[in-house]
């Protein structure tokens, strides 16, 4: 008999030996010695209040083994022969596009910009000790796409758009631990990811996929509005039937290029701010109830915060506990920052976007003329005022949180993780009134949701400016481009998704419609 029953374990009793046994035995009202296994199903914190309690969902097996397997299988076979789908980007929605694709007995042939994992970390280290940024190279572009270098958050609201679950375990298949299936926010960690998108294209490629690195794609041949032919930059020339475009939110020469072309895109509201750094300590301190260390149970503490001012939405995103601050720019002579943590999270910093709402109908008339790019020129133009603020290199202009808030010129800043450094800047007058005010007054909303969090030991870190993609390349119902026959908008770029999971599910979904009345093996 299996029994799935809810727990809840104290932060003291946590350190008892069999404590989920005996807990189990307590609920069921049954004999400890009859419990064979307890199977956690979930597991979150409740510390809401001092007496911090573990919530666990679990299976309880009475007089009965644990299945050794997972009920979840991939049906990869040989399509070395097959007809090919042809897949732009390899980030999560076009790695998870490529499996599908083998799946269904489709060959995917992936075409990826930047490099693989291992020769990307070169170029890394580059834009973080020597500040030279490879516009083809970085932690936007390459192998696993933005995904490979960050905190490989798992968590998502897309619950109705596939099979969370199965991408959850297609990731355990290919190398991520199966805690992933167990926590409320799951998260792999930067220095695991790489390892898993390795075997990610292993995969691909044993099954009898392609994937040519360094390929940038440059142009689109369209004959009586069907795509026939896709470009490379060397000047190679590819016929293709139907193509995935699984490219990222950053891809801004794609938008450009469709741009070019009369291809229909249209501008999509999005969030841009800053990222903000704390103490540990501090986050832990508020979100624990405690002083000094957190019990060392206790995993690095995370926030999610969330406050409408001057009718838009000003939130924290992608938080990143126990992580570090890095430096995203794709281009030269502009400044972006993200946040990533490795799997322990044991890092001394934690930091967050804090990013407003911008609405593309309402909040950017100067920017009208560049009509369904004119979010994306707004990005640009932030980036590139980062950039000469921070000094023309990629240290990141900062300044203390309270100063920020209170708008003084810091003389100093605290500690960063970021390594190519912070310099003082005046960032409170040198964003747009539209987020430099909203950015103000939510601060010190969240200073009251949150005492402790509004101090000047924090540092306000400028700009997180890629949350999401500006740009919606729109698609109809069976996901294919309205005016395009054969082009199939996908993931993050094409403005359908919001992280790992939803970009994956997408993925799947377009694989799903590319390989529909398409024939099967050739």
């Amino acid at each position: 008999m299996i029994k799935e029953i809810q727990l809840r374990v104290s932060l003291q009793e946590a350190n008892q030996e069999n404590i989920l046994p005996k807990k189990a035995s307590q609920v069921l009202n049954i004999d400890e010695a009859e419990i064979n296994a307890v199977k956690i199903l979930r597991k979150s914190i409740d510390a809401r209040k001092p007496n911090i309690l573990f919530n666990y969902k679990v299976a309880v097996y009475i007089q009965e083994k644990i299945p050794e397997s997972t009920n979840f299988t991939f049906d990869y076979q040989d399509v070395s022969n097959a007809k090919e789908i042809h897949i732009i980007g390899f980030g999560p929605a076009g790695m998870f596009a490529a499996l599908k694709c083998i799946e269904l007995g489709f060959k995917p042939v992936v075409l990826e910009q930047g490099k693989k994992v291992q020769d990307r970390r070169l170029d890394i280290r580059a834009i973080n000790q020597l500040h030279i940024v490879d516009e083809d190279s970085n932690y936007c572009f390459g192998e696993g796409g933005a995904g490979t270098f960050s905190d490989g958050k798992l968590y998502t609201r897309s619950l109705k758009r596939g099979d969370v679950r199965r991408v959850f375990e297609n990731l355990v298949y290919h190398g991520a631990t199966e805690q992933i299936l167990i926590d409320s926010h799951p998260h792999i960690g930067t220095n695991k990811l790489p390892k898993i998108v390795q075997n990610i294209r292993e995969t691909i490629l044993k099954f009898g996929g392609e994937i040519h690195f360094e390929s940038r794609v440059v142009d689109f041949k369209i004959k009586q509005n069907k795509l026939q032919v896709i470009q490379l930059q060397n000047g190679v020339e590819m016929p293709v039937q139907k193509v995935i475009l699984a490219t990222g939110h950053s891809a801004r020469d794609i938008y450009n290029l469709l741009h070019e072309k009369n291809i229909l895109l249209k501008a999509k509201s999005f969030a841009m701010g800053v990222r903000v750094e704390h103490p540990q300590q501090i986050i832990d301190g508020i979100q624990y109830h405690c002083k000094g260390e957190r019990n060392e149970l206790l995993p690095a503490a995370a926030y999610s915060l969330v406050q409408q001012v001057k009718g838009r939405g000003v939130y924290s995103f992608c938080m990143c506990p126990g992580g570090f601050i890095v430096p995203a720019a794709t281009a030269k002579g502009e400044i972006v920052v993200n946040g990533m943590s490795p799997s322990r999270r044991n890092n001394k910093f934690a930091n967050s976007g804090i990013v407003v709402e911008i609405n593309v109908d309402e909040d950017l008339p100067k920017y009208e003329k560049f009509g369904a790019l004119k979010g994306l020129e707004f990005q640009k133009d932030l980036e590139k005022l980062a950039f000469v603020s921070g000094g023309k290199t990629q240290t990141a202009p900062a300044q203390r949180l309270t100063d920020f808030a209170e708008g003084k010129f810091s003389a100093d800043l605290n500690p960063t993780s970021y390594q190519p450094g912070l310099k003082s800047s005046p960032l409170h007058s040198l964003l747009p009134k539209i987020i430099g005010s909203r950015l103000r007054k939510g601060f010190k909303v969240f200073g009251q949701k949150m005492k402790g969090y509004y101090t000047a030991e924090a540092n306000v870190v400028g700009v997180e400016s890629r949350t999401s993609s500006p740009v919606n390349i729109p698609r109809n119902e069976n996901l294919e481009h309205p005016e395009i026959a054969g082009l199939f908008p996908c993931g993050e770029g094409g403005g359908y998704a919001g992280g790992i999971v939803s970009a994956a599910l997408d993925g799947e979904r377009c694989a799903e419609m590319a390989t529909q009345n398409f024939g099967g093996k050739t």
